[in-house]
């Protein structure tokens, strides 16, 4: 397995996020109604394996001291490796990189494995922001970064 960086218009990331976003779909009967527009800024990160993007996911720069983690997503007949929880962790190395001292995210309160992760990775829970404020179904959840030595 390989974590490398991808660019937003990279075809295999394309291929991710439309995977992603149609599961979201059957997963939220369509309620949130929220579709996901790419952002130039997003710095991808795709997980490898034999040859083949089977993860991803995107980090956005909210301010100096934030970054938001952007459609995570592991493909269905790879999830159950431990593929998100290292994914997360290169997200959260790359956040400490760029000189984040927090990073946040959103879920939808239908995705309880989603939220089960990222409670055991310590993320808490925090109101939600941003373009998430009106979507009941929406969960936010932040974790700072450790600080440098």
């Amino acid at each position: 397995m390989l974590i490398e960086s991808r660019p937003a218009t990279d075809p295999e990331i394309a291929t991710l996020v439309i995977a992603q976003q149609r599961e979201l779909r059957e997963a939220d009967g369509g309620l949130d109604g929220q579709v996901f527009l790419p952002h130039d800024d997003v710095r991808y990160l795709a997980v490898v394996v034999n040859g083949r993007a089977v993860a991803c996911g995107g980090l956005q720069s909210i301010d100096a001291e934030t970054a938001e983690v952007k459609r995570m997503y592991v493909r269905p007949a790879y999830r159950g490796r431990g593929i998100a929880r290292q994914l997360l962790a290169a997200l959260e190395e790359c956040a400490f990189g760029q000189g984040h001292s927090v990073i946040c995210l959103e879920t939808g309160t239908y995705l309880p494995a989603a939220i089960a992760l990222y409670t055991s990775c310590g993320y808490d829970r925090i109101p939600v922001y941003g373009e998430y404020v009106d979507n009941p179904y929406s969960v936010c959840f932040a974790k700072r970064l450790p600080v440098a030595a």
